[in-house]
């Protein structure tokens, strides 16, 4: 995932401009995924999120701009040699007299331009559910899973590739995120009104956002101060109790100065044991979360910096608990989190006004996260401090033939933690340096070679190479490898705290090593074009990841342990998917995708497959607006394969578990209904009300030995009934 580009202005030797649609009132509104090529060539681009767009214009001897879309009338542009921007408005196939542009808007956007496979959700697929915040934004994506860690507190934990999100990069803004103590409940930190997209790129990402990519990188792009929204609610509530308020506000204070704020408070106060085991199904929640950014912008220059703020509380346990008394056995199984966070973060560009192809920035985050929790008996508390820091310079040469990205980082984080009665102090820094060369052969050969090393004053030097190769095989056809090495130090007791709520005691039999890891993939986009000027996209992909040294966390080799050491012997995962999207009609938008996982290493000397992994999984939505999109209608099948769960064996019978879990499958729905600023939204998960039946081994005795409520692989809630609104005032153009 490469740097977000921060200006939109003509440069020598390219065009730039803006694609549009036209909505109600002939209102015009930016169409993302825009295809544009120059007409008997395969030089082109794709519009972005806001419909902008950048062309090479060199070696084009015929100056025809060719701009097409789905559900729009393809329009051949003939472009002067002195026009540096454009401004493009494509009318729809069958013309309205009102046309409401995300009738046909893209809710997954699969780039055919950029070297690394990324894959884009817009706003459009996030309001597709109830994407209350970042882990329920995938319900619809077949790429990443996102389950329960536990039984108790709520965490949920993404995979990619069939391997846990912490091989993933999280990053906000090309900035890396939900780190170190954010690992486990960092994903419910980012609420879905906050979130202009999410891009997912699998497999090596680019040097230049650091060295943890193993299985890939997911990066959030927060809504900006100067885009079109001006205020924004969003309210929401289960059948459960649970609410849920959003407000975001941007005011303009000059022609360079703009300001937002982002605000969201979540409320669960409800106690809730559907399946009667005398623990709450999901803990007691409040939140309050604060996001204040700041943008000037100037000709060559962009500045954006922001604050955040988040306070959280989260109470579980049994029912009979009562949170003023003291954590003992008297008082029941208790669980308790309260976590302060604060952070700020600086982006700075500039772009040499005599070399307009040169551009250098800055981009810095600093955060303070304090977490005091404790979990029965367990007492955890643990701060962090975190900075990051990059400098980036880019070029471009030769015609733009190739491309030059190069700078330093720097990387420190500081852990005071405390369990029970022992303390860990850990100090970790590290600089960095990097360099990424971009070749484009002939318009339709395109090598990303990048290197990058790191000194870590635990772990020493380290390399980490980086190659990304893109063929268009013609103009509907798009082959794409990559390969890569990925580090990353792993934070033992935040990454597995999910075993503090369980009887097993903690055995670590030697000192962690750095997880290293290489990964390889290929896949491809081809575009078939169905009837009535419609497309259908296949996508197809396998990814593998051979670990050179791993942490393995072994809850087989004794029932009453959980084993932490390095890896001896193999660690892999192979992953298969093949997906198709398209809008077979007109309004209906679908979606089917299918997906294999082999994942196995070798725990207790023994290959065996990992745990609490989906060996497949099969994914259906379907997305229906009515004319002029007053209603909508969507609806989400999964189906989640079969895996193992660590062996129960030697306990006493009724504390034995199956060594599997089955398949099972998850039902979603919503309808909403849209007015002209505003709309209300009715939906259900889980339709069919499955859940995993006795997740926690021996609730009625928490403080006895085969207490275990680690062996989560399924859904821990039943049916949801869920009703929303949204109203939203945007800014009219001038």
């Amino acid at each position: 995932m490469i740097i977000c580009c921060y200006f939109v202005k003509g440069q020598k030797g390219q065009i730039t401009g803006i694609v549009y649609g036209l909505a109600e009132d002939n209102k015009k509104v930016p169409l993302p995924g825009v295809n544009i090529y120059w007409i008997n060539t395969q030089t082109g681009t794709s519009a972005d999120n806001d419909g902008k767009f950048k062309i090479s214009r060199k070696g084009i001897a015929a100056p025809k701009l060719v701009v097409s879309f789905v559900g729009y009338k393809s329009d051949t542009i003939f472009v002067d040699k002195e026009q540096n921007n454009l401004e493009i408005v494509l009318t729809e196939l069958h013309e309205l007299d009102e046309v409401l542009i995300s009738e046909t808007r893209q809710g997954t956007i699969i780039s055919r331009m950029e070297p690394i496979q990324t894959q884009t959700i817009t706003i459009t697929e996030l309001c597709r559910a109830a994407c209350c915040n970042l882990s329920e934004s995938f319900e619809t994506n077949a790429s990443v899973d996102v389950n329960y860690t536990d039984a108790v507190t709520g965490a949920k934990q993404i995979q990619l590739l069939g391997l846990s999100g912490t091989y993933v990069q999280l990053m906000t803004e090309n900035i890396p995120a939900l780190r170190g103590l954010a690992t486990t409940y960092g994903l419910s930190y980012i609420p879905g009104t906050w979130m202009e997209s999410i891009q997912i790129s699998k497999g090596a990402g680019s040097v230049i956002n650091g060295y943890e990519s193993v299985t890939g990188q997911i990066n959030v792009e927060y809504k900006k101060p100067d885009s079109k929204e001006k205020f924004y609610v969003n309210l929401f509530g289960n059948h459960e109790g649970k609410t849920e308020a959003n407000l975001n506000a941007s005011v303009a204070l000059s022609d360079k100065w703009t300001t937002m704020i982002l605000a969201h408070t979540e409320q669960m106060p409800f106690k809730i044991d559907m399946n009667h085991d005398t623990f709450l199904d999901m803990p007691l929640l409040s939140q309050y979360n604060l996001f204040n950014r700041w943008k000037y912008k100037t000709k060559d220059v962009i500045i954006q910096f922001g604050i955040k703020y988040l306070d959280e509380k989260r109470t579980g346990g049994q029912l009979n608990y009562n949170t003023h008394l003291p954590v003992n056995e008297t008082n029941g199984y208790g669980i308790g989190i309260n976590t302060q966070r604060y952070e700020a973060f600086i982006k700075a560009g500039y772009i040499f006004p005599k070399n307009p192809e040169t551009s250098i920035a800055i981009i810095s985050n600093a955060s303070d996260h304090r977490q005091n929790s404790f979990f029965g008996l367990n007492i955890y508390d643990a701060i962090q401090y975190s900075m990051y820091t990059n400098l980036i310079y880019q070029t471009e040469f030769d015609e733009e033939k190739h491309n030059i990205s190069t700078g330093l980082d720097y990387k420190f984080d500081e852990y005071n933690e405390i369990l029970n009665d022992s303390v860990y102090n850990t100090i970790e820094s590290i600089p960095g340096v990097y360099f990424q060369h971009t070749w484009h052969y002939q318009k339709i050969f395109t090598i990303m070679s990048g290197l990058r090393g790191d000194y870590h004053d635990i772990h020493g030097f380290y390399l980490s190479p980086r190659l990304h190769l893109k063929y268009d095989v013609n103009e509907h056809t798009t082959i794409r490898g990559s390969a890569g090495k990925g580090h990353r130090t792993s934070n033992i007791i935040t990454e597995n705290i999910y075993i503090l709520s369980s009887s097993r005691k903690v055995i670590i039999n030697e000192t962690p090593g750095q997880e290293q890891a290489w990964n390889y993939g290929i896949n491809f986009i081809k575009q078939i074009p169905l009837f009535k000027n419609r497309n259908m996209t296949i996508s197809g992909e396998f990814y593998r990841t051979d670990f050179v040294n791993q942490i393995i966390v072994d809850m087989d080799a004794d029932v009453s342990q959980v084993r932490i050491y390095n890896l001896t012997g193999k660690s892999y995962s192979n992953s298969f998917q093949i997906e198709a999207t398209g809008e077979p009609v007109k309004h209906l938008n679908l979606t089917a995708a299918f997906r294999y996982t082999d994942v196995k290493a070798t725990i207790n000397n023994n290959l065996l497959e990992k745990p609490f992994v989906n060996r497949y999984k099969g994914l259906l939505t379907v997305s229906y607006a009515t004319n002029l999109r007053k209603w909508q209608f969507d609806y989400t099948l999964q189906v989640n394969g079969d895996g193992r769960v660590p062996s129960t064996e030697a306990n006493l019978e009724p504390y034995r578990r199956s060594g599997t879990f089955p398949a099972y499958v998850i039902m979603n729905a919503q309808i909403s209904k849209f007015f002209r600023t505003w709309s209300v939204y009715l939906g259900v998960e889980n339709l069919t009300d499955f859940i995993q039946e006795e997740p926690i081994i021996a609730p009625e005795d928490p403080f006895g030995q085969y207490f275990d409520a680690s062996l989560v692989w399924g859904p821990l809630t039943g049916r949801m009934f869920y009703a929303g609104l949204r109203y939203s005032f945007e800014k009219k153009d001038n």
